[in-house]
């Protein structure tokens, strides 16, 4: 199973996945038609089916028209239904040519959120908007405590999975992250190493779950030095509880310049 990135807006990616040799692909978060159908077109293929994680237009403003050209089944959040064909929840699942993709409810980013992880030795999460590379998402509906349980469910996957999410959001990130935990080894030669990938035009994904729970502060609001650096940032007390600390780190981020 290949996952291929197709640019789409300024800083989006549309995952395409395709098994080797085969005529039909999937499409993970299509929020613009076209760069889809042109990859279809590129190597006449076929789309089988879509995969969308939240509800929002960056991530679904395609899928319509693709509906409507390919005649493909649609899973996603409940609620996007008649947009969505196969409404889902967690623990339900997704075939995805001859691999299963588990529902995880991520809510936070939004309350709709979902994500995705396959059977595979070397699991596939596909996370949209809830987990990046050095960072997760904006809390726009959900809440801090929600949030902090995404993380936490997330990081109990197999350090070995593979995370793709929807942004190139990496090197504005890993300054954050830099901010937050200077001393962080691991975090200077990741960061180090994808300057010089955008510098090659080259995507910064997939990461590595155990990357992320190495250098990403919003898997790491449990580390004191991360939490009283945020504090610092805003001016306040350290947080005492688990949430709290999440909520300090993540405004530090959301203020972050």
């Amino acid at each position: 199973m290949t996952f291929i990135p197709l640019h789409a807006f300024s800083d989006n990616y549309i995952w395409i996945i395709k098994e080797k040799d085969s005529s039909r692909f999937w499409a993970v978060d299509p929020g613009d038609a076209k760069v889809v159908i042109e990859y279809g077109n590129q190597q006449s293929a076929n789309l089988e089916g879509i995969i969308i994680t939240h509800h929002h237009s960056d991530h679904t403003g395609g899928v319509q028209e693709l509906k409507d050209q390919y005649h493909c089944p649609v899973y996603g959040p409940q609620h996007l239904v008649p947009l969505v064909t196969h409404p889902l929840k967690e623990g339900d699942s997704v075939r995805v040519f001859s691999t299963e993709f588990s529902v995880l409810e991520t809510p936070g980013h939004t309350l709709d959120h979902l994500c995705y992880v396959s059977d595979q030795a070397a699991p596939a999460l596909l996370c949209g908007d809830t987990l990046f590379r050095g960072g997760c998402g904006r809390i726009m509906e959900g809440t801090p405590e929600q949030m902090l349980n995404a993380m936490n469910k997330l990081a109990k996957l197999p350090d070995n999975t593979l995370v793709y999410c929807t942004h190139e959001y990496t090197l504005a990130n890993y300054r954050f992250a830099l901010h937050l935990d200077s001393n962080n080894k691991e975090l200077t030669k990741a960061q180090q190493e994808c300057s010089q990938m955008r510098k090659n035009n080259e995507v910064t994904l997939p990461s590595l779950l155990a990357l992320e729970k190495a250098t990403n502060p919003f898997l790491r609001t449990h580390i004191p030095r991360v939490v009283a650096q945020a504090a610092t940032q805003l001016g306040e007390n350290i947080a005492n509880d688990s949430v709290s600390a999440f909520s300090q780190v993540r405004r530090a981020k959301d203020s972050f310049s």
